[in-house]
Protein backbone atom coordinates (compact mmCIF):
# COMPACT_ATOMS: atom_id res chain seq x y z
CA UNK A 1 0.00 0.00 0.00
CA UNK A 2 0.76 3.84 -0.61
CA UNK A 3 1.74 4.04 3.31
CA UNK A 4 3.51 6.68 5.17
CA UNK A 5 3.85 5.98 8.72
CA UNK A 6 3.50 8.71 11.43
CA UNK A 7 1.37 9.55 14.25
CA UNK A 8 -2.16 9.09 14.66
CA UNK A 9 -4.58 12.29 13.80
CA UNK A 10 -7.32 12.78 10.82
CA UNK A 11 -7.39 15.42 8.22
CA UNK A 12 -10.59 17.48 8.02
CA UNK A 13 -12.23 14.99 5.91
CA UNK A 14 -11.98 12.31 8.14
CA UNK A 15 -9.27 10.68 6.74
CA UNK A 16 -6.68 9.09 9.11
CA UNK A 17 -3.42 10.61 8.72
CA UNK A 18 -1.46 7.01 9.18
CA UNK A 19 -4.06 5.99 6.26
CA UNK A 20 -3.34 9.27 4.28
CA UNK A 21 -1.77 7.62 1.02
CA UNK A 22 -3.13 3.39 1.95
CA UNK A 23 -4.68 4.11 -1.42
CA UNK A 24 -2.96 2.46 -4.87
CA UNK A 25 -0.68 -0.43 -3.72
CA UNK A 26 2.46 1.57 -3.19
CA UNK A 27 4.81 1.00 -0.78
CA UNK A 28 6.97 3.92 0.34
CA UNK A 29 8.06 3.21 3.17
CA UNK A 30 11.87 3.82 4.51
CA UNK A 31 13.51 0.66 3.16
CA UNK A 32 10.47 -0.73 0.97
CA UNK A 33 9.66 0.37 -2.27
CA UNK A 34 6.91 -2.09 -3.79
CA UNK A 35 6.40 -0.85 -7.02
CA UNK A 36 8.58 -2.70 -9.53
CA UNK A 37 10.79 0.17 -11.81
CA UNK A 38 10.91 3.18 -9.98
CA UNK A 39 13.77 2.74 -8.02
CA UNK A 40 14.46 5.81 -6.75
CA UNK A 41 18.16 6.82 -8.27
CA UNK A 42 16.33 6.33 -11.36
CA UNK A 43 13.63 9.30 -10.10
CA UNK A 44 16.08 11.43 -9.38
CA UNK A 45 17.45 10.83 -12.71
CA UNK A 46 16.01 13.88 -14.43
CA UNK A 47 17.21 13.34 -17.76
CA UNK A 48 15.07 10.77 -18.53
CA UNK A 49 11.97 11.97 -17.83
CA UNK A 50 8.98 13.71 -19.40
CA UNK A 51 10.41 14.85 -22.52
CA UNK A 52 8.10 12.45 -24.84
CA UNK A 53 11.09 11.75 -26.98
CA UNK A 54 11.50 8.51 -29.01
CA UNK A 55 13.22 6.19 -27.27
CA UNK A 56 15.02 3.32 -27.51
CA UNK A 57 13.46 -0.39 -26.68
CA UNK A 58 13.15 -3.77 -26.68
CA UNK A 59 10.56 -6.20 -27.13
CA UNK A 60 11.68 -9.76 -26.06
CA UNK A 61 10.00 -12.64 -27.29
CA UNK A 62 10.76 -15.85 -25.27
CA UNK A 63 9.61 -19.69 -27.05
CA UNK A 64 9.31 -21.33 -23.66
CA UNK A 65 10.37 -25.04 -24.16
CA UNK A 66 13.14 -24.69 -26.60
CA UNK A 67 11.71 -24.05 -30.61
CA UNK A 68 13.09 -26.69 -33.36
CA UNK A 69 15.85 -24.57 -34.75
CA UNK A 70 15.96 -27.12 -38.02
CA UNK A 71 11.87 -27.02 -38.52
CA UNK A 72 11.86 -22.99 -38.69
CA UNK A 73 14.83 -21.23 -39.96
CA UNK A 74 17.42 -23.96 -41.40
CA UNK A 75 15.14 -26.39 -43.18
CA UNK A 76 17.20 -29.39 -43.68
CA UNK A 77 16.40 -30.67 -46.88
CA UNK A 78 19.52 -33.09 -47.44
CA UNK A 79 19.06 -34.87 -44.07
CA UNK A 80 17.78 -38.23 -43.86
CA UNK A 81 14.20 -38.71 -43.04
CA UNK A 82 14.48 -39.38 -39.79
CA UNK A 83 16.29 -36.08 -39.18
CA UNK A 84 14.82 -34.02 -42.03
CA UNK A 85 11.02 -33.86 -40.85
CA UNK A 86 7.88 -32.66 -42.67
CA UNK A 87 8.61 -28.97 -44.02
CA UNK A 88 9.77 -27.88 -46.92
CA UNK A 89 11.34 -24.28 -47.01
CA UNK A 90 9.91 -21.28 -49.30
CA UNK A 91 11.68 -18.28 -50.89
CA UNK A 92 11.54 -15.48 -49.10
CA UNK A 93 11.77 -11.58 -50.64
CA UNK A 94 15.86 -11.72 -49.79
CA UNK A 95 17.83 -13.94 -52.60
CA UNK A 96 19.19 -17.02 -50.91
CA UNK A 97 17.25 -17.51 -48.01
CA UNK A 98 14.97 -19.53 -47.07
CA UNK A 99 12.72 -20.37 -44.06
CA UNK A 100 10.00 -22.70 -43.38
CA UNK A 101 6.93 -22.71 -45.16
CA UNK A 102 5.18 -21.93 -42.30
CA UNK A 103 5.94 -18.56 -42.46
CA UNK A 104 4.82 -17.09 -45.23
CA UNK A 105 4.35 -13.26 -44.39
CA UNK A 106 7.46 -13.10 -42.40
CA UNK A 107 9.07 -14.26 -45.65
CA UNK A 108 7.86 -11.54 -47.20
CA UNK A 109 9.48 -9.54 -45.16
CA UNK A 110 12.80 -10.88 -44.30
CA UNK A 111 14.33 -7.85 -45.75
CA UNK A 112 13.58 -6.57 -42.52
CA UNK A 113 14.84 -9.28 -40.32
CA UNK A 114 17.73 -10.98 -39.27
CA UNK A 115 17.67 -14.67 -38.53
CA UNK A 116 20.91 -16.69 -36.88
CA UNK A 117 20.94 -19.72 -37.22
CA UNK A 118 24.26 -20.65 -34.88
CA UNK A 119 23.24 -19.73 -31.27
CA UNK A 120 25.63 -21.54 -28.93
CA UNK A 121 26.23 -21.25 -25.16
CA UNK A 122 22.98 -22.43 -24.01
CA UNK A 123 22.30 -24.63 -21.49
CA UNK A 124 20.14 -27.86 -20.93
CA UNK A 125 17.60 -25.82 -18.25
CA UNK A 126 13.84 -25.13 -19.15
CA UNK A 127 13.70 -21.50 -18.00
CA UNK A 128 14.15 -17.84 -19.61
CA UNK A 129 17.09 -17.08 -17.88
CA UNK A 130 19.53 -17.04 -19.86
CA UNK A 131 17.21 -15.28 -22.88
CA UNK A 132 16.47 -12.85 -20.21
CA UNK A 133 20.21 -11.82 -18.94
CA UNK A 134 22.72 -13.99 -20.60
CA UNK A 135 24.18 -15.37 -17.85
CA UNK A 136 23.24 -18.81 -16.17
CA UNK A 137 20.79 -19.10 -12.70
CA UNK A 138 23.28 -19.47 -10.53
CA UNK A 139 25.78 -16.67 -11.27
CA UNK A 140 26.35 -14.70 -8.42
CA UNK A 141 23.32 -16.33 -7.00
CA UNK A 142 25.20 -15.48 -3.65
CA UNK A 143 24.28 -11.70 -4.44
CA UNK A 144 21.06 -12.33 -5.58
CA UNK A 145 22.21 -13.06 -9.52
CA UNK A 146 22.91 -11.52 -12.00
CA UNK A 147 20.02 -8.72 -13.72
CA UNK A 148 18.17 -9.57 -16.59
CA UNK A 149 17.97 -7.17 -19.73
CA UNK A 150 14.90 -5.04 -18.37
CA UNK A 151 16.07 -4.49 -14.78
CA UNK A 152 19.65 -3.40 -16.41
CA UNK A 153 18.14 -0.65 -18.60
CA UNK A 154 15.82 0.28 -15.64
CA UNK A 155 18.93 1.03 -13.68
CA UNK A 156 21.03 2.69 -16.29
CA UNK A 157 17.82 4.56 -18.10
CA UNK A 158 15.37 5.12 -15.94
CA UNK A 159 11.70 5.97 -17.26
CA UNK A 160 11.37 7.27 -20.81
CA UNK A 161 7.94 8.64 -19.87
CA UNK A 162 7.52 9.56 -15.67
CA UNK A 163 3.82 7.53 -15.88
CA UNK A 164 4.92 4.09 -17.65
CA UNK A 165 7.38 1.80 -15.99
CA UNK A 166 10.67 1.18 -17.53
CA UNK A 167 9.73 -2.56 -17.82
CA UNK A 168 7.26 -4.63 -18.18
CA UNK A 169 6.67 -8.48 -18.24
CA UNK A 170 3.42 -9.67 -20.23
CA UNK A 171 4.39 -13.70 -18.89
CA UNK A 172 1.36 -15.20 -17.69
CA UNK A 173 1.68 -17.36 -14.58
CA UNK A 174 2.51 -21.12 -16.28
CA UNK A 175 2.40 -24.13 -14.18
CA UNK A 176 5.79 -24.35 -15.48
CA UNK A 177 6.84 -21.61 -13.53
CA UNK A 178 10.64 -20.79 -14.52
CA UNK A 179 8.89 -20.31 -18.55
CA UNK A 180 6.91 -17.05 -17.15
CA UNK A 181 9.84 -14.85 -15.38
CA UNK A 182 10.02 -11.93 -17.25
CA UNK A 183 13.51 -11.40 -16.05
CA UNK A 184 14.63 -10.85 -12.71
CA UNK A 185 16.25 -7.88 -11.21
CA UNK A 186 19.45 -9.96 -9.85
CA UNK A 187 21.62 -7.90 -7.05
CA UNK A 188 19.69 -4.53 -8.52
CA UNK A 189 16.93 -5.43 -5.96
CA UNK A 190 12.95 -5.57 -5.78
CA UNK A 191 13.19 -1.79 -6.96
CA UNK A 192 14.08 -3.05 -10.75
CA UNK A 193 11.45 -6.04 -11.19
CA UNK A 194 9.33 -5.92 -14.01
CA UNK A 195 5.70 -4.63 -13.74
CA UNK A 196 3.32 -7.42 -14.46
CA UNK A 197 -0.30 -6.37 -15.23
CA UNK A 198 -2.07 -9.87 -14.75
CA UNK A 199 -0.45 -9.89 -11.17
CA UNK A 200 -0.38 -7.88 -7.94
CA UNK A 201 1.19 -4.43 -10.08
CA UNK A 202 -2.19 -4.31 -11.10
CA UNK A 203 -3.60 -3.33 -8.14
CA UNK A 204 -1.12 -0.42 -8.08
CA UNK A 205 -2.76 1.18 -10.70
CA UNK A 206 -6.24 0.77 -8.93
CA UNK A 207 -8.27 4.33 -7.29
CA UNK A 208 -9.80 1.91 -4.76
CA UNK A 209 -12.77 4.51 -5.23
CA UNK A 210 -10.33 7.49 -4.25
CA UNK A 211 -11.25 10.34 -6.65
CA UNK A 212 -8.65 12.42 -8.45
CA UNK A 213 -9.46 15.22 -7.19
CA UNK A 214 -9.24 14.00 -3.11
CA UNK A 215 -5.90 12.56 -4.38
CA UNK A 216 -5.16 16.43 -5.47
CA UNK A 217 -5.96 16.50 -2.01
CA UNK A 218 -3.97 14.39 -0.52
CA UNK A 219 -0.74 15.19 -2.85
CA UNK A 220 -1.32 18.69 -0.85
CA UNK A 221 -1.28 17.81 2.44
CA UNK A 222 1.95 16.05 1.41
CA UNK A 223 4.07 18.73 2.01
CA UNK A 224 2.39 19.12 5.68
CA UNK A 225 3.65 16.18 6.81
CA UNK A 226 7.08 16.95 8.69
CA UNK A 227 6.62 14.00 11.23
CA UNK A 228 8.98 11.42 9.01
CA UNK A 229 12.54 10.98 10.48
CA UNK A 230 14.69 11.96 7.84
CA UNK A 231 17.70 10.87 9.41
CA UNK A 232 16.79 7.32 9.79
CA UNK A 233 18.78 6.89 6.60
CA UNK A 234 21.79 8.72 6.01
CA UNK A 235 22.18 7.36 2.46
CA UNK A 236 19.69 9.74 1.34
CA UNK A 237 16.88 7.45 0.47
CA UNK A 238 14.44 9.63 2.70
CA UNK A 239 15.66 12.75 1.65
CA UNK A 240 14.54 11.52 -2.04
CA UNK A 241 11.19 10.41 -0.36
CA UNK A 242 9.27 13.18 -2.14
CA UNK A 243 10.85 12.90 -5.36
CA UNK A 244 10.00 9.46 -5.17
CA UNK A 245 6.81 10.09 -3.76
CA UNK A 246 6.07 12.67 -6.74
CA UNK A 247 6.97 9.96 -9.33
CA UNK A 248 4.84 7.27 -8.06
CA UNK A 249 2.04 9.53 -7.64
CA UNK A 250 2.29 9.88 -11.74
CA UNK A 251 2.05 6.75 -12.48
CA UNK A 252 -1.08 6.35 -10.68
CA UNK A 253 -2.95 9.15 -11.49
CA UNK A 254 -1.97 8.74 -15.13
CA UNK A 255 -4.10 6.53 -17.89
CA UNK A 256 -1.41 6.60 -20.06
CA UNK A 257 -0.45 2.57 -18.97
CA UNK A 258 -4.05 1.32 -18.45
CA UNK A 259 -4.69 2.92 -21.77
CA UNK A 260 -1.61 0.81 -22.83
CA UNK A 261 -2.94 -2.36 -21.66
CA UNK A 262 -6.75 -1.70 -23.50
CA UNK A 263 -6.87 -3.23 -26.71
CA UNK A 264 -10.47 -1.85 -27.06
CA UNK A 265 -8.78 1.90 -27.66
CA UNK A 266 -6.54 0.16 -30.62
CA UNK A 267 -7.27 1.06 -33.91
CA UNK A 268 -10.43 -1.65 -34.89
CA UNK A 269 -8.30 -2.35 -38.03
CA UNK A 270 -5.37 -3.13 -36.81
CA UNK A 271 -6.18 -5.73 -33.92
CA UNK A 272 -7.54 -8.46 -36.68
CA UNK A 273 -3.71 -8.44 -38.17
CA UNK A 274 -2.47 -9.38 -35.23
CA UNK A 275 -5.10 -12.53 -34.90
CA UNK A 276 -6.93 -13.95 -32.26
CA UNK A 277 -5.13 -16.68 -31.49
CA UNK A 278 -7.34 -19.14 -30.55
CA UNK A 279 -8.13 -21.88 -29.86
CA UNK A 280 -4.86 -22.24 -27.84
CA UNK A 281 -3.03 -25.63 -28.48
CA UNK A 282 -0.30 -27.45 -27.26
CA UNK A 283 -0.20 -25.41 -24.12
CA UNK A 284 0.41 -27.97 -21.61
CA UNK A 285 1.83 -26.59 -18.08
CA UNK A 286 3.05 -23.54 -20.21
CA UNK A 287 2.15 -20.69 -22.19
CA UNK A 288 -0.59 -19.64 -24.44
CA UNK A 289 0.17 -18.63 -28.13
CA UNK A 290 -1.18 -15.05 -27.06
CA UNK A 291 -0.77 -12.54 -30.33
CA UNK A 292 -2.74 -10.18 -28.73
CA UNK A 293 0.76 -9.74 -26.15
CA UNK A 294 2.62 -8.47 -29.35
CA UNK A 295 0.12 -5.83 -29.84
CA UNK A 296 -0.08 -4.98 -26.53
CA UNK A 297 3.89 -4.71 -26.02
CA UNK A 298 4.10 -2.22 -29.14
CA UNK A 299 1.72 -0.02 -27.27
CA UNK A 300 3.58 -0.25 -23.99
CA UNK A 301 6.72 0.98 -25.99
CA UNK A 302 4.76 3.57 -28.00
CA UNK A 303 3.69 4.95 -24.32
CA UNK A 304 7.09 5.03 -22.94
CA UNK A 305 8.34 1.51 -21.82
CA UNK A 306 11.66 0.45 -22.88
CA UNK A 307 11.98 -3.35 -22.30
CA UNK A 308 8.34 -5.58 -22.89
CA UNK A 309 9.04 -9.41 -21.93
CA UNK A 310 6.73 -11.91 -22.83
CA UNK A 311 6.34 -15.85 -23.00
CA UNK A 312 4.96 -16.93 -26.46
CA UNK A 313 3.75 -20.96 -26.53
CA UNK A 314 5.01 -24.16 -25.23
CA UNK A 315 7.80 -25.56 -27.60
CA UNK A 316 8.84 -28.34 -26.00
CA UNK A 317 7.95 -30.64 -28.68
CA UNK A 318 8.94 -34.10 -27.77
CA UNK A 319 5.78 -35.09 -29.00
CA UNK A 320 3.36 -33.87 -32.27
CA UNK A 321 6.58 -31.64 -32.76
CA UNK A 322 5.55 -30.90 -36.84
CA UNK A 323 1.73 -30.56 -35.42
CA UNK A 324 2.77 -28.05 -32.76
CA UNK A 325 5.08 -25.83 -35.37
CA UNK A 326 2.53 -25.92 -37.83
CA UNK A 327 0.10 -24.35 -34.95
CA UNK A 328 2.51 -22.40 -33.08
CA UNK A 329 4.75 -21.14 -36.32
CA UNK A 330 1.38 -19.83 -38.33
CA UNK A 331 -0.04 -18.07 -35.69
CA UNK A 332 3.74 -16.25 -34.97
CA UNK A 333 3.75 -16.09 -38.71
CA UNK A 334 0.73 -13.91 -37.99
CA UNK A 335 1.88 -11.88 -34.70
CA UNK A 336 5.16 -11.30 -35.22
CA UNK A 337 4.69 -10.18 -39.12
CA UNK A 338 2.14 -7.58 -37.76
CA UNK A 339 4.45 -6.27 -35.00
CA UNK A 340 7.37 -5.51 -37.46
CA UNK A 341 4.86 -3.79 -39.91
CA UNK A 342 3.35 -1.88 -37.17
CA UNK A 343 6.65 -0.77 -36.13
CA UNK A 344 7.74 0.75 -39.57
CA UNK A 345 4.37 2.31 -39.95
CA UNK A 346 5.04 4.54 -36.76
CA UNK A 347 8.13 5.15 -37.42
CA UNK A 348 9.29 2.84 -34.50
CA UNK A 349 11.44 0.09 -35.96
CA UNK A 350 14.67 1.70 -36.01
CA UNK A 351 14.19 2.40 -32.24
CA UNK A 352 12.62 -0.75 -31.65
CA UNK A 353 14.72 -4.16 -31.15
CA UNK A 354 12.36 -7.47 -31.71
CA UNK A 355 13.90 -10.80 -30.61
CA UNK A 356 12.34 -14.08 -30.91
CA UNK A 357 14.12 -17.09 -29.22
CA UNK A 358 13.92 -19.86 -27.03
CA UNK A 359 16.23 -21.85 -24.20
CA UNK A 360 17.83 -24.54 -26.62
CA UNK A 361 17.02 -26.36 -30.09
CA UNK A 362 15.61 -29.37 -30.36
CA UNK A 363 17.53 -32.90 -31.67
CA UNK A 364 17.95 -33.69 -34.94
CA UNK A 365 16.43 -37.18 -34.94
CA UNK A 366 12.81 -37.71 -35.03
CA UNK A 367 11.50 -39.86 -32.21
CA UNK A 368 9.23 -42.19 -31.73
CA UNK A 369 6.41 -40.11 -30.55
CA UNK A 370 6.73 -37.37 -33.97
CA UNK A 371 8.89 -35.40 -31.61
CA UNK A 372 12.11 -33.72 -31.46
CA UNK A 373 13.62 -33.68 -27.47
CA UNK A 374 16.59 -30.92 -25.73
CA UNK A 375 19.58 -29.81 -27.93
CA UNK A 376 21.17 -27.34 -26.09
CA UNK A 377 24.49 -27.85 -28.16
CA UNK A 378 22.70 -25.38 -31.33
CA UNK A 379 19.80 -23.04 -31.48
CA UNK A 380 18.40 -20.20 -33.28
CA UNK A 381 17.26 -16.35 -32.86
CA UNK A 382 15.18 -13.90 -35.00
CA UNK A 383 16.08 -10.54 -34.57
CA UNK A 384 14.47 -7.30 -36.29
CA UNK A 385 14.25 -3.53 -35.77
CA UNK A 386 16.92 -1.61 -33.68
CA UNK A 387 18.73 -0.28 -36.23
CA UNK A 388 20.53 -3.85 -37.34
CA UNK A 389 21.46 -4.63 -40.33
CA UNK A 390 18.86 -7.17 -42.05
CA UNK A 391 18.05 -8.90 -44.92
CA UNK A 392 20.88 -11.69 -43.67
CA UNK A 393 20.94 -15.09 -42.30
CA UNK A 394 23.92 -15.61 -39.73
CA UNK A 395 25.54 -18.92 -39.32
CA UNK A 396 24.88 -22.38 -40.41
CA UNK A 397 24.54 -25.82 -38.41
CA UNK A 398 25.77 -29.01 -40.76
CA UNK A 399 24.09 -31.26 -42.64
CA UNK A 400 21.67 -32.84 -39.80
CA UNK A 401 21.77 -29.90 -38.38
CA UNK A 402 23.88 -30.98 -34.86
CA UNK A 403 26.53 -28.33 -34.44
CA UNK A 404 27.11 -25.03 -35.80
CA UNK A 405 29.48 -25.17 -38.71
CA UNK A 406 29.76 -21.55 -39.76
CA UNK A 407 29.43 -18.63 -37.54
CA UNK A 408 28.48 -19.66 -33.93
CA UNK A 409 27.04 -16.72 -32.16
CA UNK A 410 27.31 -17.39 -28.47
CA UNK A 411 23.86 -16.28 -26.39
CA UNK A 412 26.01 -13.70 -24.64
CA UNK A 413 26.83 -11.80 -28.05
CA UNK A 414 23.04 -11.72 -29.14
CA UNK A 415 22.00 -9.74 -25.64
CA UNK A 416 25.36 -7.65 -26.31
CA UNK A 417 23.81 -6.53 -29.43
CA UNK A 418 20.37 -5.72 -28.44
CA UNK A 419 21.98 -3.69 -25.24
CA UNK A 420 24.58 -1.87 -28.69
CA UNK A 421 20.99 -1.59 -30.10
CA UNK A 422 19.70 0.39 -26.73
CA UNK A 423 22.72 2.69 -27.30
CA UNK A 424 24.38 0.81 -23.83
CA UNK A 425 28.07 -0.14 -24.91
CA UNK A 426 29.06 -3.39 -23.34
CA UNK A 427 32.69 -2.89 -22.90
CA UNK A 428 32.11 -0.02 -20.99
CA UNK A 429 29.07 -0.23 -18.46
CA UNK A 430 29.11 -2.15 -15.40
CA UNK A 431 26.16 -2.03 -12.65
CA UNK A 432 27.75 -2.36 -8.94
CA UNK A 433 27.15 -5.24 -6.71
CA UNK A 434 26.25 -5.50 -3.36
CA UNK A 435 29.74 -5.92 -2.58
CA UNK A 436 30.90 -2.63 -4.69
CA UNK A 437 32.52 -4.37 -7.34
CA UNK A 438 31.54 -3.57 -11.05
CA UNK A 439 30.11 -5.89 -12.95
CA UNK A 440 29.75 -6.07 -17.16
CA UNK A 441 26.20 -6.56 -18.35
CA UNK A 442 27.69 -9.22 -20.68
CA UNK A 443 30.69 -10.98 -20.96
CA UNK A 444 30.56 -10.50 -24.85
CA UNK A 445 31.13 -8.30 -27.56
CA UNK A 446 27.73 -7.09 -29.81
CA UNK A 447 27.76 -9.11 -33.40
CA UNK A 448 29.52 -7.62 -35.80
CA UNK A 449 27.56 -8.75 -38.70
CA UNK A 450 24.50 -6.68 -37.36
CA UNK A 451 25.36 -3.39 -36.02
Amino acid sequence: MLTIFGQGGRFCDGVSRRSFLTIGGFAFGGSAFGFPGLGMADVLRSDSLGKGKPHKAVINVFLAGGPPHQDMWEIKTDAPSEIRGEFRPIPTNVPGIQICEVFPKLAGMMDKAAIIRSVVGLKNRHDSFQCMSGWLSNDLSNLGGRPSLGSAITKLRGPADPSVPPFIGLTEPTRHAPWCDPGIPGFLGAAYSAFKPDGPGMENMKLNDITLERLQDRRRLLASIDNLRRDIDRTGAMEGMDAFGQRAFDVLTSSKLLDALDLSQEDPQVVPRYGDCKPYQYQYDGAATRNDHLLIARRLVEAGARCVSLSYGRWDSHGQNFDLVRDHGSKLDQCLSALIEDLEVRGMLNDVTVIVWGEFGRTPKINNNAGRDHWPQVSCAFLAGGGIRTGQAIGATNRLGEYATERPVDVQEVLATVYHNLGIDTATTTLTDPTGRPQFLVDANPIDELI
